[in-house]
């Protein structure tokens, strides 16, 4: 259907060339489910773009049935990852554009059964007479979907049209768009960053290396219909996971630079005098951070709205939790209690012993965002936090905490870059190290890699991993993401669904430490630490109301 022949796109000319790719031969198969992993930087929107006729290549050629494919045609139906609706017009109005595009003369009663049609398709009856701002963003990229669809085209291309949305809603459109391709066998391409995904939907897999070029490929033969719950016990998905998943790693993730830095022996200033740390030893090792009977009331038109209520949960001191629920079950509003920056409506937060009572150094945060100064290089970012938390330290001694961090986090060759040329991942590896330069004696993590693609994300948890592993800093990270949650966390605390949400389900990850990713998907028990949590979520996953279950105490692991 689609034929790639030494392809090579460039942009800019001489000292200023950028080659995006290079060689790329390939052949789609009619009626394919074709998956090609791309990650940020290997050029997966320049080749979708080619497909669809958008850009041309800059040598090599690129065919449709043959014949060189020179701009967009509608037998090319492609889904971006934005949604690009007309926000005045409803979702009938919406999917009637691409109608009229491909059947100019149908009745007005034909037309409105073929937009019908399509809606259906989707799952979106029901919400006919809405307008884009009244829907949610899963909604939207379904009329997206639709739309694409309306065109009746020979082969669909998918470029990351699920990554914006939320886990759930992601795989039930994954769903939507596997059993349209089953009924009507169209080629379809699929780019994403997520191997589950890949695997899931796929009867090809090829991954974009970072250099430009296309990876080896990996067939998948594991029969369809494949579901999500069983794949976590099939033999052939978990081998392939792993291989895939190896296969990016090693030609992804490039060698970081050597540290040559120790960190220098100074005292924060929420630290305690030596003798007084040795006569706490046996009090603050236990129970460390305590929330005990913790709520969180907003006050609506309607009356109060119980967010959080009656969360229990102990900490020992130097462990990782991490804390994983549903889209709206209170995580976040937990972490921001926790951090000080969101007020305890009832029961209360112990940290070493004290209260928590508003924002502190002692309890640093990394949000989503990196909220980095953008005007600001890497050095002076982290500088801002640790001259206020080491007043006794020389200015020599903050520079070597501050570079010390930013070192092992792999921006040794970058401390002078403002944030503003950073990438996403490199401004979230500067929120890390102030993090850390902080010292802090709780680490609080609210979906601190959600914005960035697998591969990088991979690479930011190692960073994480290790940095954390020399500092044993109490810890605490919100996610959606299973496979993270179990990598990082000496115990994964479920959260049930909002609102009143709490404690539902505590598993402890008895993993070996130091981890790393590779090491854990060839452990005999990552599995079935998988399937626990998944249990759960997928228990939720409709609304489950909360059940009482002894697994919620919320007591620490044995020190």
């Amino acid at each position: 259907m689609i034929s790639f022949k030494n392809l090579c796109k460039s942009y800019g000319e001489g000292q200023h060339r950028h080659d995006v790719l290079k060689n790329i031969n390939l052949d789609v198969k009619e009626g394919e489910f074709l998956v090609l992993l791309g990650f940020s930087g290997s050029g997966k929107t320049t080749l979708v773009n080619m497909m669809a006729g958008l850009d041309t290549p800059t040598s090599g050629e690129i065919t449709f049935k043959g014949k060189p494919i020179d701009g967009p045609g509608p037998e090319r139906g492609v889904i971006f990852q934005s949604y690009s609706l007309m926000p005045w017009l409803t979702v009938a109005g919406n999917v009637g554009l691409a109608v009229d595009t491909i059947f100019p003369n149908l009745s007005k009663a034909d037309r409105a059964e073929k937009v019908a049609h399509y809606v259906k398709m989707v799952g979106l009856s029901h919400a006919m007479t809405r307008r884009p701002a009244e829907l949610s963003g899963g909604m939207r990229q379904r009329v997206n979907v639709a739309r694409a669809l309306a065109m009746n085209p020979e082969v669909l291309l998918l470029d990351e049209p699920l990554s914006a949305l939320d886990a759930l809603t992601r795989a039930n459109l994954a769903d939507e768009i596997l059993e349209i391709w089953d009924a009507d066998k169209k080629t379809c391409v699929l780019i994403t960053n997520d191997v589950d995904e890949a695997v899931i939907m796929a009867d090809r897999i090829i991954p974009l290396n970072p250099d430009g070029t296309l990876g080896e490929a990996f067939t998948v033969d594991i029969p369809r219909p494949r579901d999500r719950m069983e794949m976590n016990h099939h033999d052939g998905f978990k081998k392939l996971r792993g291989e895939i998943t190896k296969y990016l790693m090693d030609v992804g993730i490039e060698a970081k630079s050597e540290a040559t830095r120790t960190l220098p022996n100074v005292e924060p200033i929420h630290g305690v005098p030596a003798a007084v740390a040795d006569a706490q030893k046996g009090m603050i090792d236990n129970n460390f951070l305590d929330f005990s009977q913790l709520h969180k009331i907003y006050p609506t038109p309607k009356g109060p709205l119980t967010v959080v209520e009656d969360f229990n949960l102990k900490l020992n001191r130097g462990e990782f939790i991490s804390l994983i629920g549903h889209s709206g079950c209170g995580k976040s509003t937990v972490l921001t209690m926790a951090a000080g920056l969101n007020s305890i409506s009832k029961g209360g937060i112990r940290l070493d012993g004290r209260h928590v009572e508003g924002a502190d150094p002692e309890r640093a945060v990394v949000f989503q965002s990196p909220n980095l100064f953008p005007w600001l290089s890497a050095r002076e970012n982290c500088a801002i936090g640790v001259d206020k938390v080491y007043p006794k330290a020389s200015q020599a001694e903050r520079q070597d905490v501050v570079e010390y961090y930013l070192e092992r986090v792999g921006l040794a060759d970058a401390m002078d870059r403002p944030a503003s040329s950073m990438s996403n991942g490199m401004q979230q590896r500067v929120g890390i190290a102030r993090a850390f330069a902080l010292s802090p004696k709780l680490l609080l993590l609210d979906e601190p890699f959600g914005m960035l693609d697998s591969l990088t994300r991979w690479e930011l948890q190692e960073v994480l991993m290790e940095v954390w592993d020399r500092t044993k800093v109490t810890a605490i990270c919100v996610t959606h993401d299973v496979d993270e949650a179990i990598l990082l966390a000496d115990r994964v605390v479920m959260m049930t669904n909002g609102p009143q949400a709490t404690v539902g389900k505590i598993v402890d990850v008895n993993l070996p430490r130091p981890r790393t990713r590779k090491a854990l998907l060839d452990h005999p028990d990552y599995y079935t630490f998988r399937q626990e949590v998944l249990d759960f979520l997928e228990e939720y996953e409709h609304g489950a109301k909360p059940k009482p279950q002894a697994a919620a105490t919320g007591k620490p692991k044995a020190a």
